[in-house]
């Protein structure tokens, strides 16, 4: 399975603590991780975080503001966020291809604007306030259901299949074969499922695989 990595890790200080944790067994299809970044008091200087591109989709809660959430995804660059000297950020990172829902309202980078859409966001953060990490998968958990519910994620079959084989994958060609696909199929549904061409997305793969 695809088993996208960062560098926040390599980029923690004492000051601030980074933890991931598995979906429950039945999101496995949808979800990668759920994951727990946040400052142990006021930093001296402003923490950078190297976002990697790994095409996923991130549900992004901020929990010292109940108003601040989204959806949100990289290009196919990565990026050097600002997350100023004392952050609370619990997100879900989805497997790349499974978000349905409209990519218009996705935005790309750090989510820093109040929530206005139709999606519970606000009201999973408010749940959220002041549990433990821990006490806060039960609230992202429901929280998924009702996307899946809606037909907002889904498990996606061609991306399985390239994730399934991905040592094997060496062109869009290789790509195209694996997921029995054309390779214009291939192009159309990529784009439509994860927002990448095969190019792209074949290029974050082979950055994520530099990085095992």
């Amino acid at each position: 399975m695809y088993d996208p990595k960062g560098n926040s890790k390599d980029k923690t200080v004492d000051q601030t603590a980074f933890t991931e944790a598995e979906p429950p067994d039945h999101l496995r299809g949808i979800v990668h991780r759920y994951l727990d970044l946040h400052t142990n008091g006021t930093l001296d200087a402003p923490y950078r975080f190297h976002a990697l591109p790994d095409a996923c989709t991130y549900a992004v809660f901020d929990q010292n503001r109940r108003d601040i959430a989204g959806i949100t995804r990289l290009q196919a660059s990565s990026e050097e966020l600002d997350l100023g000297t004392s952050f609370h950020f619990t997100n879900i990172r989805f497997l790349p291809g499974v978000w349905q829902g409209d990519r218009s309202g996705i935005t790309y980078g750090l989510i820093e604007q109040p929530y206005t859409g139709a999606l519970p966001m606000i009201d999973t953060n408010g749940t959220m306030k002041g549990q433990s990490f821990a006490g806060k998968q039960s609230a992202l958990t429901t929280f998924v259901e009702h996307l899946i519910d809606a037909k907002l994620v889904i498990a996606n079959p061609v991306t399985e299949q390239i994730f399934q084989h991905i040592d094997d994958i060496h062109t869009v060609a290789d790509m195209a074969e694996i997921a029995n696909l054309s390779t214009r199929q291939l192009q159309r549904n990529l784009k439509q499922t994860t927002g990448f061409s095969p190019h792209d997305f074949l290029k974050v793969l082979r950055l994520q695989q530099s990085l095992e």
